[in-house]
């Protein structure tokens, strides 16, 4: 089973409420696989957890990169396990890529030559992503479209293929149908525009009241920094400016009223962007975010088939 929706939907409270006891969640947010990083990326609380299993959080360092691949790699390893426990493997999380590539498969690129990526990765250090993205715009308009000028991983995977290959990224389409390995049960959760993004402002306020400041701060002590893979997210990249100074320098009054907004408003555009791409996965029965009893119609519906 898949289950997803853009950030702030609900989908935690969800599951908790109607799969507590019978599921075991495989986290497909690309964030919450981060150590450290809790409040920023609203991770399920410790009982949540224990009442409702969570794979793959906290299996990183921020300093540590983890690509769609590995996602779709760990997530098959993961599912048979918890089918032997008798439990349902459900898939769940905002990270579109990631939800997309286990639903449908990985393109079949070539392998990459480790003394290019590590070329590559030198670049991007030196020159920072965005020339590295005007150089894939030479290589590869098509990729260069579909990848933010500031999203350094994409880009040097992009580049990375076309040099190693000799054939842009584009060129390397995803298959187009679900995986006949499984059997898909795909409900995606929706809300009312205007209530989603009241729910987001008042989940990037009570982030900040629960220490949002000194979970970033804490991060940047430990060493990392804002061009980790970790602290590349919203919610973090935000402090860049200020946490990222030298010397570090806290925000306060309305300097930190301005940045309660900027997340408030980066999570609210990220939102956007993620129902677009939702709406584009094939399979997905949507389902209202408050209406539980549907959602657990459509599980038990699937699974009476699968019986049969």
């Amino acid at each position: 089973m898949l289950l997803f929706g853009p950030t702030g939907v609900g989908k935690t409270g969800l599951l908790a409420e109607q799969l507590r006891g019978e599921a075991e969640v495989v986290n497909a947010d690309s964030l919450q696989i981060y150590r450290g990083m809790d409040i920023g990326t609203g991770k399920p609380d410790l009982p949540t957890r224990a009442a409702l299993p969570h794979h793959l959080i906290d299996i990183l360092d921020p300093n540590e990169g983890f690509s769609v691949g590995a996602f779709v790699e760990a997530a098959d390893r993961l599912v048979p396990e918890i089918l032997s426990r008798g439990k349902i493997p459900v898939v769940s999380g905002g990270s579109a890529f990631y939800l997309k590539h286990f639903l449908l498969g990985l393109p079949g690129t070539p392998p990459v030559d480790p003394a290019i990526r590590d070329e590559l990765s030198r670049a991007v250090e030196r020159r920072g992503a965005r020339a590295l993205h005007a150089e894939l715009e030479e290589a590869d308009p098509e990729a260069a479209r579909r990848i933010a000028p500031g999203d350094r991983y994409r880009i040097v995977r992009a580049l990375e293929i076309v040099r190693s290959a000799g054939r842009p990224l584009s060129r390397y389409a995803p298959p187009g149908e679900p995986r006949t390995r499984y059997d898909f049960l795909v409900l995606g959760l929706e809300r009312a525009r205007a209530e989603l993004y009241r729910r987001i402002d008042e989940r990037v306020a009570d982030m900040f009241a629960r220490g949002l400041l000194a979970e970033v701060g804490a991060l940047v002590e430990a060493g990392y920094g804002f061009r980790d893979p970790g602290m590349r997210g919203i919610g973090y990249r935000e402090f860049a400016a200020t946490l990222g100074a030298e010397p570090p320098r806290e925000p306060e009054g309305a300097e930190l009223a301005s940045l309660r907004e900027l997340v408030a408003r980066n999570s609210r555009r990220y939102a956007k962007r993620q129902i677009t791409f939702f709406r584009s996965l094939p399979l997905v029965r949507w389902v209202e975010a408050d209406d539980g009893r549907t959602v657990r119609e459509e599980i038990e519906r699937f699974i009476g088939s699968r019986r049969r």
